[in-house]
Protein backbone atom coordinates (compact mmCIF):
# COMPACT_ATOMS: atom_id res chain seq x y z
CA UNK A 1 0.00 0.00 0.00
CA UNK A 2 1.47 3.23 -1.08
CA UNK A 3 -1.25 6.01 -0.50
CA UNK A 4 0.16 9.55 -0.15
CA UNK A 5 -0.88 13.17 0.32
CA UNK A 6 -1.72 14.48 -3.12
CA UNK A 7 -4.03 11.69 -3.51
CA UNK A 8 -6.12 11.84 0.17
CA UNK A 9 -5.85 15.39 -0.97
CA UNK A 10 -8.68 14.92 -3.82
CA UNK A 11 -10.05 12.20 -2.26
CA UNK A 12 -11.56 14.74 0.20
CA UNK A 13 -12.29 16.75 -2.45
CA UNK A 14 -14.18 15.14 -4.06
CA UNK A 15 -16.07 14.31 -1.22
CA UNK A 16 -16.83 17.96 -0.78
CA UNK A 17 -17.76 18.48 -4.21
CA UNK A 18 -19.57 15.76 -4.98
CA UNK A 19 -18.36 14.94 -8.23
CA UNK A 20 -14.69 14.31 -9.99
CA UNK A 21 -15.15 17.17 -12.28
CA UNK A 22 -15.94 19.50 -9.50
CA UNK A 23 -12.95 18.43 -7.67
CA UNK A 24 -10.42 18.99 -10.82
CA UNK A 25 -11.72 22.18 -10.85
CA UNK A 26 -11.32 22.79 -7.49
CA UNK A 27 -7.50 21.40 -7.54
CA UNK A 28 -7.05 23.04 -10.81
CA UNK A 29 -6.33 18.81 -12.54
CA UNK A 30 -8.21 17.54 -15.69
CA UNK A 31 -11.00 15.15 -14.33
CA UNK A 32 -9.07 12.13 -16.24
CA UNK A 33 -6.43 13.12 -13.37
CA UNK A 34 -8.54 12.76 -10.84
CA UNK A 35 -10.32 10.01 -11.57
CA UNK A 36 -7.73 7.94 -11.93
CA UNK A 37 -6.27 9.16 -8.40
CA UNK A 38 -9.41 7.98 -7.03
CA UNK A 39 -8.89 4.61 -9.08
CA UNK A 40 -6.03 4.13 -7.53
CA UNK A 41 -6.54 4.86 -4.34
CA UNK A 42 -9.14 2.18 -4.54
CA UNK A 43 -6.87 -0.56 -6.05
CA UNK A 44 -4.69 0.65 -3.36
CA UNK A 45 -6.97 0.18 -0.54
CA UNK A 46 -8.46 -2.51 -1.79
CA UNK A 47 -12.20 -1.44 -1.21
CA UNK A 48 -14.44 0.49 -3.52
CA UNK A 49 -15.19 4.30 -2.87
CA UNK A 50 -17.56 5.67 -5.31
CA UNK A 51 -20.38 4.09 -7.24
CA UNK A 52 -20.02 5.55 -10.13
CA UNK A 53 -23.71 4.99 -11.42
CA UNK A 54 -25.28 8.03 -13.41
CA UNK A 55 -23.22 11.39 -13.73
CA UNK A 56 -22.08 11.70 -10.12
CA UNK A 57 -20.23 9.67 -7.93
CA UNK A 58 -21.75 8.01 -4.96
CA UNK A 59 -19.55 7.35 -2.28
CA UNK A 60 -19.92 4.43 -0.32
CA UNK A 61 -20.42 3.82 3.14
CA UNK A 62 -16.53 3.24 3.50
CA UNK A 63 -15.75 6.47 1.72
CA UNK A 64 -17.97 7.88 4.97
CA UNK A 65 -15.51 6.34 7.01
CA UNK A 66 -12.55 7.34 5.98
CA UNK A 67 -13.48 10.76 5.02
CA UNK A 68 -14.09 11.35 8.41
CA UNK A 69 -10.34 10.15 9.44
CA UNK A 70 -8.75 11.92 5.81
CA UNK A 71 -9.34 15.64 7.12
CA UNK A 72 -7.41 15.08 10.78
CA UNK A 73 -4.51 12.90 8.87
CA UNK A 74 -3.96 15.42 6.37
CA UNK A 75 -3.96 18.29 9.43
CA UNK A 76 -2.33 15.90 11.05
CA UNK A 77 0.55 15.63 8.18
CA UNK A 78 0.45 20.10 6.96
CA UNK A 79 1.64 20.51 10.82
CA UNK A 80 4.39 17.87 10.57
CA UNK A 81 6.04 19.55 7.57
CA UNK A 82 5.13 22.60 9.33
CA UNK A 83 7.26 21.42 12.08
CA UNK A 84 10.08 19.46 10.53
CA UNK A 85 10.61 22.77 8.44
CA UNK A 86 10.53 24.69 11.68
CA UNK A 87 12.88 22.68 13.12
CA UNK A 88 15.07 23.13 10.10
CA UNK A 89 15.32 27.23 10.42
CA UNK A 90 16.31 26.55 14.09
CA UNK A 91 12.63 26.81 15.95
CA UNK A 92 12.70 24.40 19.48
CA UNK A 93 11.64 21.62 19.65
CA UNK A 94 9.70 22.62 22.67
CA UNK A 95 9.53 25.75 24.58
CA UNK A 96 9.84 25.81 28.09
CA UNK A 97 9.15 29.36 30.82
CA UNK A 98 8.20 29.33 34.43
CA UNK A 99 6.17 31.86 35.92
CA UNK A 100 6.88 33.53 39.51
CA UNK A 101 4.23 31.67 41.66
CA UNK A 102 3.69 35.27 42.79
CA UNK A 103 2.85 36.27 39.47
CA UNK A 104 0.10 33.87 38.04
CA UNK A 105 -3.03 36.68 38.20
CA UNK A 106 -0.64 39.11 36.25
CA UNK A 107 -0.68 39.38 32.35
CA UNK A 108 2.00 36.55 31.16
CA UNK A 109 -0.80 35.09 29.17
CA UNK A 110 -0.49 37.72 26.09
CA UNK A 111 3.09 36.57 25.72
CA UNK A 112 2.26 32.68 25.48
CA UNK A 113 -0.56 33.73 23.36
CA UNK A 114 2.12 35.92 20.53
CA UNK A 115 4.03 32.59 20.62
CA UNK A 116 1.39 30.37 19.76
CA UNK A 117 0.32 32.96 17.29
CA UNK A 118 3.57 33.20 15.52
CA UNK A 119 4.61 29.30 15.96
CA UNK A 120 1.59 27.10 15.71
CA UNK A 121 3.20 24.07 16.02
CA UNK A 122 5.46 24.76 18.82
CA UNK A 123 5.11 22.78 22.28
CA UNK A 124 4.92 25.67 24.83
CA UNK A 125 5.35 23.97 28.26
CA UNK A 126 4.42 26.36 31.26
CA UNK A 127 5.32 25.60 34.88
CA UNK A 128 4.93 28.29 38.06
CA UNK A 129 7.51 28.02 41.32
CA UNK A 130 8.49 30.62 44.07
CA UNK A 131 10.96 33.24 42.59
CA UNK A 132 14.01 31.62 44.12
CA UNK A 133 12.99 28.27 42.98
CA UNK A 134 12.28 29.70 39.41
CA UNK A 135 15.36 31.36 39.30
CA UNK A 136 17.19 28.35 39.82
CA UNK A 137 15.10 26.25 37.05
CA UNK A 138 16.38 28.90 34.74
CA UNK A 139 20.13 28.81 35.73
CA UNK A 140 19.82 25.20 35.62
CA UNK A 141 18.46 25.27 32.52
CA UNK A 142 15.49 23.39 33.50
CA UNK A 143 13.35 26.01 31.26
CA UNK A 144 14.59 28.54 28.77
CA UNK A 145 12.60 31.84 30.12
CA UNK A 146 11.21 33.15 33.60
CA UNK A 147 8.67 35.78 34.76
CA UNK A 148 10.21 37.06 37.84
CA UNK A 149 9.69 40.23 40.00
CA UNK A 150 12.64 42.22 39.90
CA UNK A 151 15.67 41.13 42.05
CA UNK A 152 18.16 43.11 44.62
CA UNK A 153 20.91 41.09 43.27
CA UNK A 154 21.81 39.98 39.46
CA UNK A 155 22.83 36.85 38.56
CA UNK A 156 26.10 37.29 36.54
CA UNK A 157 24.54 34.97 33.72
CA UNK A 158 20.81 36.37 33.36
CA UNK A 159 19.56 38.85 31.20
CA UNK A 160 16.25 40.12 31.18
CA UNK A 161 13.74 43.15 29.87
CA UNK A 162 11.28 44.67 32.00
CA UNK A 163 7.81 43.83 31.26
CA UNK A 164 5.14 45.35 33.25
CA UNK A 165 4.81 46.62 37.09
CA UNK A 166 3.09 44.69 39.63
CA UNK A 167 2.12 46.15 43.50
CA UNK A 168 2.10 43.65 46.67
CA UNK A 169 -0.15 44.70 49.48
CA UNK A 170 0.16 43.73 53.31
CA UNK A 171 -3.11 42.27 54.43
CA UNK A 172 -4.59 40.24 57.42
CA UNK A 173 -7.55 38.58 58.40
CA UNK A 174 -10.35 41.15 60.15
CA UNK A 175 -10.16 39.14 63.02
CA UNK A 176 -6.63 39.73 63.28
CA UNK A 177 -5.02 41.86 66.14
CA UNK A 178 -3.24 43.83 63.61
CA UNK A 179 -6.66 45.40 62.35
CA UNK A 180 -7.43 46.77 65.43
CA UNK A 181 -4.95 49.71 65.07
CA UNK A 182 -5.59 53.04 62.75
CA UNK A 183 -1.86 53.12 61.83
CA UNK A 184 0.90 50.25 62.43
CA UNK A 185 4.41 50.81 62.56
CA UNK A 186 7.26 48.91 61.77
CA UNK A 187 7.77 47.59 65.80
CA UNK A 188 4.20 46.30 65.96
CA UNK A 189 4.19 44.85 62.42
CA UNK A 190 7.22 42.83 63.55
CA UNK A 191 5.38 41.20 66.96
CA UNK A 192 2.77 39.43 64.93
CA UNK A 193 3.92 36.34 62.47
CA UNK A 194 4.24 36.58 58.57
CA UNK A 195 3.31 34.30 56.17
CA UNK A 196 5.75 34.04 53.45
CA UNK A 197 5.87 32.93 49.99
CA UNK A 198 9.57 31.89 49.31
CA UNK A 199 11.42 28.66 47.83
CA UNK A 200 10.89 25.31 49.39
CA UNK A 201 14.82 25.59 49.86
CA UNK A 202 14.76 26.64 53.36
CA UNK A 203 18.81 27.82 52.96
CA UNK A 204 17.55 30.84 51.05
CA UNK A 205 16.39 33.10 53.37
CA UNK A 206 12.80 34.54 52.06
CA UNK A 207 12.81 38.24 50.74
CA UNK A 208 10.65 40.76 52.70
CA UNK A 209 10.08 39.68 56.22
CA UNK A 210 9.69 42.40 58.36
CA UNK A 211 8.66 39.83 61.31
CA UNK A 212 10.52 38.35 64.02
CA UNK A 213 8.52 34.86 63.43
CA UNK A 214 7.64 33.88 60.14
CA UNK A 215 6.36 30.88 58.18
CA UNK A 216 6.84 30.12 54.66
CA UNK A 217 4.80 28.41 52.31
CA UNK A 218 5.28 27.91 48.03
CA UNK A 219 2.02 29.41 46.98
CA UNK A 220 -0.59 32.48 47.39
CA UNK A 221 -3.45 30.30 47.95
CA UNK A 222 -1.80 28.66 50.79
CA UNK A 223 -0.44 32.08 52.14
CA UNK A 224 -4.08 33.25 51.70
CA UNK A 225 -5.88 30.45 53.60
CA UNK A 226 -3.32 30.75 56.31
CA UNK A 227 -4.05 34.57 56.42
CA UNK A 228 -8.19 34.39 56.61
CA UNK A 229 -7.62 31.45 59.05
CA UNK A 230 -5.50 33.97 61.32
CA UNK A 231 -2.55 32.70 61.47
CA UNK A 232 -0.29 35.42 60.15
CA UNK A 233 -0.31 38.11 57.88
CA UNK A 234 1.47 38.99 54.98
CA UNK A 235 2.04 40.00 51.33
CA UNK A 236 -0.04 39.33 48.76
CA UNK A 237 0.04 40.68 45.02
CA UNK A 238 -2.53 43.24 43.91
CA UNK A 239 -3.75 41.57 40.66
CA UNK A 240 -3.92 38.23 43.03
CA UNK A 241 -6.54 40.18 45.67
CA UNK A 242 -8.30 42.06 42.45
CA UNK A 243 -8.77 37.96 41.58
CA UNK A 244 -10.75 36.34 44.43
CA UNK A 245 -14.32 36.42 44.86
CA UNK A 246 -16.30 38.37 46.59
CA UNK A 247 -16.94 36.20 49.81
CA UNK A 248 -13.02 36.11 49.78
CA UNK A 249 -11.98 39.53 49.73
CA UNK A 250 -14.33 41.04 52.06
CA UNK A 251 -12.61 38.60 54.99
CA UNK A 252 -9.28 41.01 54.18
CA UNK A 253 -8.36 43.99 55.33
CA UNK A 254 -5.31 46.12 53.86
CA UNK A 255 -2.74 47.09 56.83
CA UNK A 256 -1.87 50.85 56.79
CA UNK A 257 1.92 50.39 58.20
CA UNK A 258 3.06 54.56 58.44
CA UNK A 259 6.68 54.05 57.73
CA UNK A 260 6.01 52.92 54.06
CA UNK A 261 3.26 52.31 51.31
CA UNK A 262 0.23 49.94 51.57
CA UNK A 263 1.06 49.26 47.82
CA UNK A 264 4.77 48.11 46.92
CA UNK A 265 5.43 48.27 43.41
CA UNK A 266 8.01 46.09 41.74
CA UNK A 267 9.06 45.51 37.92
CA UNK A 268 8.06 42.27 35.94
CA UNK A 269 10.99 40.93 34.09
CA UNK A 270 11.43 38.47 31.56
CA UNK A 271 14.59 36.65 32.28
CA UNK A 272 17.32 34.34 29.97
CA UNK A 273 20.20 32.68 31.07
CA UNK A 274 22.40 34.85 28.23
CA UNK A 275 25.38 31.88 28.30
CA UNK A 276 22.26 29.48 26.58
CA UNK A 277 21.90 29.77 23.03
CA UNK A 278 17.84 30.82 22.13
CA UNK A 279 15.91 29.34 19.31
CA UNK A 280 13.96 31.28 17.11
CA UNK A 281 10.81 31.47 18.93
CA UNK A 282 12.54 32.79 21.99
CA UNK A 283 14.75 35.42 19.60
CA UNK A 284 11.35 36.28 18.61
CA UNK A 285 9.87 36.52 22.41
CA UNK A 286 13.11 38.83 23.38
CA UNK A 287 12.65 41.11 20.38
CA UNK A 288 8.54 41.34 21.04
CA UNK A 289 9.78 42.58 24.62
CA UNK A 290 11.87 44.71 23.97
CA UNK A 291 9.78 46.57 21.28
CA UNK A 292 6.98 46.44 24.04
CA UNK A 293 8.75 47.90 26.11
CA UNK A 294 9.78 50.92 23.86
CA UNK A 295 6.74 51.82 23.04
Amino acid sequence: MNINQEQLSIFKTVMETGSFSAAARKLGKVPSAVSMSISNLEIDLNIQLFKRIGREPIPTQEAKYLYKKTENLLIEINQWKQYALALGTGLESSFNIVIASELIHTQWIKYIQILEKHFPTLEINIFSAPQEDAMKMLMQNEVQFALLFEREMLDHREAFVELFSESITPVSSLDHPLCTLQQITLEQLSQHRQIVVTSRDKTIKPELVFSKDYWRTDHYHLALTLIEQKLGWGFLPQAFLESLIQKEAKHLKVLNIIDFTPNLRYFIDLVWNKETSKGLAGQYLINYARQQRNK
